[in-house]
């Protein structure tokens, strides 16, 4: 099976909380600055060099990757394992990888009562709600590179994430429907607990 599947079903019972406790969060949202070299790239069309595979697997932006790499290396040191990706797919995706999955989820005859998204000036209807959201092809912060989605964002994991995402330029972009789902914002101005990480490495 491709390493790109993604998975268009996610079992929320295991991911999710109780609406009291999610709302209870302080979640900390912060504004995207881009990469200066993301400047004018189509969201979905991210040249290959400035993609980074990631551990244990995906792409990111290159910011975006070493970032996150920080940001996992702090988490295992402090015994939050595993700490990676629900999948490839869930971190950079082309455009064709977008509208792949969002055909998966989304239909144009209409559903009462369905969330909907628009694309291409058109309004489509999410097929169940059992299905997690997705945004329309191009929009999402996964065709940039700079999104991850982390695998079972919830419990001492998710306490982990919500006490030092900030600390290396990711936050949140949907709450409370997506505690999984951080993007990086810091730009081109690299953290000090990720410019920490990069002086570690090179210091070996």
């Amino acid at each position: 099976m491709s390493r790109w599947r993604i998975d268009i079903r996610r079992n929320q019972a295991s991911v999710l909380w109780s609406e009291k406790e999610v709302n209870a969060k302080n979640w900390p949202i912060v504004k995207v600055t881009l990469p200066a070299d993301l400047k004018g790239v189509k969201p979905g069309e991210v040249p290959a060099h400035l993609l980074r595979d990631i551990q244990p697997e995906g792409k990111l932006h290159w910011r975006a990757a070493d970032a996150y790499h920080a940001m996992r290396a702090k988490a295992l040191a402090d015994n939050i394992k595993p700490f990676k990706p629900t999948s490839a797919g869930d971190t950079y995706r082309s455009l064709a990888q977008q509208t792949t999955v969002f055909l998966q989820r989304y239909q144009k005859q209409p559903i009462e009562g369905a969330s909907t998204r628009t694309w291409e000036g058109v309004k489509w209807y999410k097929k169940s709600p059992t299905l997690a959201s997705l945004a329309a092809p191009g929009t999402s912060m996964h065709n940039l590179g700079i999104a991850v989605d982390i695998w079972s964002a919830s419990g001492p994991r998710f306490e982990w994430m919500l006490a030092n995402a900030l600390d290396f330029g990711f936050s949140w972009e949907v709450v409370p429907e997506e505690p999984w789902h951080l993007r990086y914002t810091a730009g081109d101005n690299v953290p000090p607990a990720v410019q920490a990480w990069l002086d570690s490495k090179k210091a070996v």
